[in-house]
């Protein structure tokens, strides 16, 4: 079946960088979209960008587009999510997603989740 596992969250303070990781596994055909989302405490899980193998990235978010990198390895084991000038309100669970066909910036569109990774910003 197709894992993925999250990393590379902790605290960081404002305007720093992280560098999320995304490491999939299983079933290609399963896991030809990838998406990265996050979940503020107490608030809603948004989208904040999407790699497909077909059609490429997509940012979900256009307030997050300058800021947010999302890219892979060669191979498309890995997908990573940058995150540059870190703010507080940045701060929440990372998940990344996966399904088997169709960009799409709607989690409930994805079949496949992570663990989360936690991202802490303190000003």
């Amino acid at each position: 079946r197709v894992r993925l596992v999250e990393s590379g969250g902790g605290s960081v303070q404002a305007g720093g960088s992280l560098r999320l990781s995304c490491a999939v596994s299983g079933d290609s055909d399963a896991r030809s979209v990838v998406g990265w989302f996050r979940q503020p405490p107490g608030k809603a899980r948004e989208a904040v960008a999407v790699l497909s193998r077909a059609d490429g990235p997509a940012y979900c978010a256009d307030s997050l587009k300058a800021r947010f990198t999302i890219s892979q390895d060669n191979a498309g084991n890995t997908i990573y999510l940058r995150l540059m000038n870190l703010e507080p309100e940045d701060d929440g669970v990372y998940y990344c997603a996966a399904r088997a066909f169709g960009r799409s910036c709607s989690g409930d569109d994805f079949n496949i989740w992570g663990q989360g990774t936690q991202v802490t910003v303190s000003s």
